[in-house]
């Protein structure tokens, strides 16, 4: 190989001897990878797979980490692509055209991408993508889980791929710090577990968001929710409701945020608050703010209640919690109650009543001292509504309800369903069917709908459902 090409030095390092396995091509045919599409089918035979692996530790002992860092991925292709078919020369190894360049994809998806998971983060139509272990990944695609044939070559090479997500957002997870939330250039949210908690080795499991943040218009065309119902929710927004989305792990909780954030003015400054930052918000006047875990001394950890209680001190016109978890249930009521009106949050919950049973465990979480009814008062003063949200059993993402905080009675607190789905059949190609009910009670919070001169547009959706 030419001397005048800067990626190959001829300095050597030690690389214990490991097999390349790779997905079949059949088998995950239409999965991009990061420059091409072609991969070395897992059922190659042992001493093709030997003489491969034998290759890839030799070219991977020629390169120089700084050029190669340098280079842009199509150029790196092709310089690997070259060194490989000059070893192959040299060592009298019998490969063609077609499984070079796939050796040579493989080698650049794991120095400049994730290795074998490039093809999954670059194929648009997954939205999760979950590895147990070196020898098994799935992911969801349309709702549904499926298992593919993407291999990690061992337990190394795939704590390698986790150290380096982690790295990437100033992070560490190791045997002493074996769990790891973090995100991927793309927003793309990720846990990671290591060993010895992860008994099969590690496990990564990733959310991917859109490329293209998702509207109230696309929702409506995925049969997330009917026109009448985007529209009383973009009136909410609107209006500077505070607002929880609540809904079960997966049941598009984000998504839904995203899409009501569109409806903010670009005034307004908001500050977010998340553990791993995946908030897709469109406006200008945007401070995110993210959690920190704390040091191998245990020190320096930032909590999402440390940064809720800044974000107070920063005068924000909304604050934008990502996910409410634990006591900053106490300090994000307090910031609904105390002028900043519009605030938003999601949380975990079967129904909108359990979301705010589950508020009030939170704020007992805060060692505040509060009596049962206290915090429901607080809560009910500060929540204007719950929007629930579900993924279903045939795959599909839906509004199943969206129900008003109208007041307390008492211990209890008084609760209005604007609107609830309700399933009443399915299609021959299993897609449930199903209709909303509506409630046109007058709201608590109409004086809000007048004081922003929508309320007649409010009325009239409900009308239309």
């Amino acid at each position: 190989m030419s001397d005048s090409i800067p990626v190959f030095g001829r300095r050597r390092r030690e690389i214990g001897g490991q097999e390349v396995v790779s997905a079949p091509v059949e088998a995950v045919q239409g999965l991009p990878s990061l420059l091409g599409t072609a991969r070395i089918p897992h059922d190659t035979g042992a001493s093709v797979r030997a003489e491969i692996a034998e290759l890839r530790n030799l070219c991977l002992a020629r390169m120089d980490a700084t050029a190669v860092a340098a280079l842009p991925a199509d150029r790196l292709l092709i310089e690997v692509e070259r060194l490989i078919s000059d070893l192959a020369t040299d060592k009298r190894v019998q490969l063609n055209a077609r499984e070079q360049r796939a050796l040579a994809t493989e080698l650049v998806d794991d120095m400049l991408g994730l290795g074998p998971l490039e093809p999954l983060l670059l194929d648009e139509t997954i939205n999760d993508i979950m590895v147990n272990g070196p020898d098994h990944v799935f992911i969801e695609r349309a709702g549904k889980l499926i298992q593919v044939p993407v291999r990690f070559r061992d337990w190394t090479h795939l704590t390698n791929i986790c150290q380096r997500i982690a790295a990437s957002v100033g992070r560490r997870v190791d045997e002493s710090s074996p769990m790891c939330d973090a995100r991927l250039k793309d927003g793309s949210r990720v846990n990671i577990v290591l060993p010895p908690l992860a008994i099969d080795g590690p496990s990564i499991s990733i959310r991917k968001f859109a490329k293209k943040p998702i509207d109230f218009k696309k929702l409506i065309e995925f049969g997330a929710m009917t026109p009448p119902i985007a529209r009383v929710l973009e009136i909410a927004a609107r209006c500077r409701l505070n607002i929880i989305v609540s809904g079960g792990t997966g049941s598009g909780k984000t998504t839904m945020m995203n899409a009501l954030s569109r409806f903010i003015d670009a005034t307004e400054r908001i500050v977010t608050v998340e553990d791993a930052a995946e908030l897709q918000l469109q406006q200008p006047h945007v401070v995110r703010l993210e959690t920190r875990p704390p040091s191998l001394e245990g020190k320096g950890e930032v909590t999402a209640r440390d940064l809720v209680r800044n974000a107070l001190r920063m005068r924000p016109d909304r604050i934008i919690i990502g996910e409410t978890r634990g006591a900053e249930a106490f300090d994000m009521l307090q910031a609904m109650n105390t002028g900043h009106d519009g605030s938003m949050s999601t949380i975990h919950a079967n129904n909108t009543r359990d979301a705010l049973s589950r508020i009030e465990n939170m704020v007992q979480m805060s060692s505040m001292g509060l009596t049962p009814r206290a915090i429901r008062q607080q809560v009910c003063a500060a929540v204007n509504l719950i929007i629930q949200v579900e993924r279903q059993r045939d795959g599909g993402r839906r509004v199943v309800q969206v129900t008003e905080i109208a007041g307390i009675e008492g211990e209890t607190q008084l609760l209005n369903d604007i609107f609830k789905l309700e399933i009443t059949g399915e299609t021959p190609n299993g897609r449930l069917v199903g209709r909303y009910e509506v409630s046109r009670i007058r709201s608590s919070f109409m004086e809000r709908l007048q004081y922003f001169g929508l309320d007649r547009a409010w009325m009239t959706a409900l009308e239309e459902v």
